[in-house]
């Protein structure tokens, strides 16, 4: 099987990179995420205009590139590495393969607004009596006339502060359904507390309190959201797969040179060791969630079996991975590991925040068991 990238492939991965190594300031944009709105308008603008990475996995017709699960990997993967908070796996992953899959007028203009880089869209799906299970729908929609009636509520909506749109899962009369909701519309009928995550992401609590959206507003079948969202689920968690990767090459990389240059006992810490021994078993928990992610990326369009216990396989590896590298750079690096000052702190933050995105370590070990019994 060949895992070599295709020159166009290459050629978006050196292009991102290159962008963020100029344009991508670790210091300016931890202060931007601790501060004001949490992210940089003009990185994003430059990923639609510039890059043109907001559409490259999305169809040809609504301005995209037309690209695959492996140009979200190589996205992915670049943006980890930087550490970018901006919301491209919540935009242009989750909700832009709903939207897709949904069809019609309202999602065909969306996906368009999310290519050219108007539109910021979050999917509102959990709930706190769901934990992670998105089936679990206690959030009702009903028909008034022509319009829907939303009641209910949604608990860490991943990148609601920064959204102009949001898509909301509803139960009604035959089964799950997705409606896309214009914020600057709703008005007083949405109520919402934001707040900062541990990692330096933007989330919220959502409150319905007999919210209503236009008929249009339904995206797809009443009532057959379901396939698409355990679908949409698994995408999101191959690509947060690929940022981990990308988080972890750069702490790697970061451990091995501080390794390097302190000095203790007139020598390098690097030539002790133990600490080798350390950081060659950080190499190797990397080495195989690179390969659960290749596995996960490669299966992401295959049947909902296939890919669900690809996907979690990635996940839990990679989740495993996640922990004993970010811990072990951390005890490598001494009591500045945590520190504000120093990269490795907030690469640890984020990576401790990918265990639970998508459902957590342990539930992907417990899906990938029940999809492998006998």
């Amino acid at each position: 099987m060949d895992f070599n990238l295709s020159k166009e492939q290459e050629l978006l991965r050196d292009g991102l990179s290159k962008f963020l190594a100029s344009r991508y300031d670790l210091e300016s944009s931890r202060a931007t995420a601790k501060s004001g709105t949490g992210w940089q308008p003009e990185i994003w603008a430059g990923f639609a205009n510039e890059l043109g990475i907001l559409g490259a996995a999305l169809p040809e017709d609504v301005g995209g590139i037309g690209g695959g699960p492996v140009e979200v990997m190589v996205i992915a993967e670049a943006l980890g590495h930087a550490l970018v908070v901006e919301p491209y796996v919540d935009t242009a992953v989750v909700a832009g393969g709903l939207l897709h899959r949904a069809g019609g007028e309202l999602a065909s203009a969306l996906l368009e607004r999310i290519v050219d880089g108007t539109a910021i869209v979050a999917l509102a799906a959990t709930e706190e009596a769901s934990g992670h299970n998105w089936a679990e729908v206690a959030t009702s929609a009903e028909r008034d006339g022509n319009e829907w009636v939303l009641r209910g509520s949604k608990i860490v909506v991943a990148s609601a502060p920064l959204a102009t749109h949001l898509l909301i899962t509803a139960r009604t009369t035959n089964g799950i359904s997705l409606f896309a909701v214009d914020l600057g519309s709703v008005g007083s009928a949405l109520e919402a507390h934001h707040y900062r995550t541990v990692d330096d992401r933007r989330a919220s609590d959502l409150t319905f309190d007999g919210m209503r959206l236009p008929n249009n507003a339904l995206l797809g079948e009443e009532g057959q959201a379901w396939p698409s969202l355990e679908q949409a689920r698994d995408e999101g968690a191959a690509a947060v797969c690929s940022e981990a990767v990308g988080c972890m090459r750069k702490v790697l990389a970061d451990t091995v040179e501080y390794a390097k240059q302190r000095q203790q006992f007139g020598q390098p810490i690097g030539r002790f060791q133990a600490l080798q021994h350390r950081m060659v078993d950080m190499y190797m928990e990397l080495e195989q969630a690179v390969s659960a992610v290749y596995l996960a990326v490669l299966n992401v369009d295959a049947e909902p079996d296939v890919r669900a216990r690809a996907v979690s396989a990635a996940k839990a590896t990679v989740g495993r991975a996640a922990r004993f590298i970010g811990q072990q750079s951390v005890q490598l690096h001494g009591g500045m590991g945590m520190t504000e000052e120093l990269a490795i702190g907030h690469y640890f933050k984020r990576l401790t925040a990918l265990q639970f995105e998508f459902g957590t370590t342990d539930y992907h070990v417990t899906r990938y068991a029940e999809l492998t019994k006998v």
